[in-house]
Formats: structure tokens, sequence, C-alpha cells
């Protein structure tokens, strides 16, 4: 599954993280960030995995389907 850029921009203010901590969390650039979240260019498919990944590892669950959004992953207690 690939993520959208809007799913990427809500997904990061779930978590309340700017373009520049993504970017350090999946080790690219913050242009890349910039640039995917604006719709001017699709990231190549590892980058885009990171991207995802870094959000997920910081506490966001991706949706799909007939839905596609993001929410925050249920704690595990």
């Amino acid at each position: 599954m690939a993520i959208s850029p809007a799913q990427c921009r809500a997904a990061r203010a779930l978590i309340n993280m700017d373009q520049a901590v993504l970017a350090e969390a999946a080790n690219v650039s913050r242009a890349l960030i910039i640039d995917f979240e604006k719709g001017r260019r699709v990231p190549g498919h590892n980058n885009l995995a990171a991207i995802q990944r870094a959000l997920e590892d910081a506490g966001v669950e991706f949706t799909n389907g007939k839905a596609p959004g993001v929410r925050l992953r249920k704690s595990k207690k």
C-alpha cells in the first residue's frame, strides 16, 4: 500500500511532527517531503516506504479501502 500526500500531511498533524523531523526519521531530504506533500513528485518505492515506516513507528496507523485515512494506533497495554 502506498500512502498519499494527504495521508502523509494528516499523519504528521496527528502526532505533531514537522517535515524536518519526518525527513530525518525517514532518512530522506526535507525537500522530498515538501514536494511529496504538495503533489509535485512521488518518492521512489524505498523512500516512500521509509516515510510510511517512520510515521508508523511514531504511532500512526494508515487505513485504506473505501475510506483511506490515518488514525493513532491503539496502545498495547
